[in-house]
């Protein structure tokens, strides 16, 4: 049976952590940030845990991890 190859796309946006969860970024902070608060770019610039509703849609396109 063969390997099963890793989505890159969803390679390059979650990365394993040391807890084996992913941690993602947040959307929002593409366009229009004139009208969102200071505070609120700084918290959407942090990274953030993947919820466990969408763990194991995540762990089935990255079998690797």
């Amino acid at each position: 049976m063969p390997k099963i190859k890793t989505r890159r796309s969803a390679a390059k946006r979650f990365e394993l952590t040391g807890n084996g969860k992913y941690r993602r970024r947040r959307q929002n902070l593409r366009h229009i940030l004139t009208k969102k608060a200071p505070g609120r770019k700084m918290r959407l610039g942090q990274p953030t845990v993947v919820d466990s509703a969408n763990m194991k849609a995540v762990r089935r396109l990255l079998p690797n991890g």
